[in-house]
């Protein structure tokens, strides 16, 4: 048995649904079990395939089949979709948007500036126009926004919790990234302000996915019209974009 039967009937699934969300492992072996006449229920016939080979990858990033099942139903996103669908943002923008890997800012808290001076080394951030910055809190997404422009530093929650010290964090990382990098103008001035009156989600769930719309919305200056009733169509919207390895219009 090999691999291209199971990426055939991927793609053909694929083609069919938009997305490998109602795909569950058990309908790939119903279907091997089909094609090749002999039960996968045992352990050796299981070893003849690996299920964990379907990827999607996308310049460093690789996704397999469990990260995109955590856009299924309920589920709570993992980095591997917060990181990919960021890096998909940034190419639809043309860099005009830096979007920060979800571990940076846990990083930035342990080790200090010099812990992450190296993350922007081939990034000119006082050049773009908007940060995303994904903060990750235990079981909790929230976001944190830089405007070059106007030296604004904004706050996004969609439980309407308010973790201050972030936006303090990032202020005193600006000011230690404007000095490194000889940005006079950057090295004060700064204000933070905590946006309200945004989508907010009814359900423990949620957040990253309302964290990415945030992030999708914002960096092509879209108002933020999206409620929780939008999330089982954005979870899916997202599933697809990440296939198909860009931002659909």
């Amino acid at each position: 048995m090999t691999t291209s039967s199971v990426l055939e009937f991927l793609e053909s699934f694929y083609i069919k649904y938009g997305s490998f969300i109602p795909l569950s492992e058990s309908d790939v072996r119903e279907h091997l079990k089909k094609e090749s006449k002999c039960d996968l229920s045992n352990r050796s016939a299981q070893t003849q395939f690996d299920f964990t080979c379907f990827m999607v990858m996308y310049n460093k990033h690789t996704l397999r089949l469990e990260d995109l099942g955590t856009l299924e139903e309920q589920n709570w996103l993992n980095d591997q979709i917060i990181n990919m669908y960021g890096e998909l943002i940034m190419e639809a923008t043309e860099h005009k948007v830096h979007f920060f890997n979800s571990f940076f800012h846990k990083q930035l808290v342990a080790k200090g500036y010099d812990g992450v001076k190296r993350w922007t080394k081939k990034v000119d951030l006082f050049s773009k126009w908007l940060l995303l910055i994904p903060i990750h809190l235990e079981i909790h997404w929230s976001l944190v926004t830089v405007t070059m422009a106007t030296k604004t530093i904004s706050y996004y929650d969609s439980q309407g919790i308010v973790f201050r010290h972030t936006t303090d964090n990032i202020m005193k990382y600006l000011q230690s990234e404007a000095r490194e990098k000889k940005q006079t103008a950057f090295q004060k001035g700064w204000k933070i302000t905590i946006i309200k009156g945004i989508p907010q989600q009814k359900n423990d769930s949620d957040c990253g996915v309302f964290v990415l719309e945030y992030c999708r919305r914002l960096s092509v200056k879209q108002p933020l019209l999206f409620s929780q009733d939008d999330m089982p169509r954005i979870r899916k919207r997202i599933y697809k974009e990440l296939c198909d390895r860009r931002l659909n219009d």
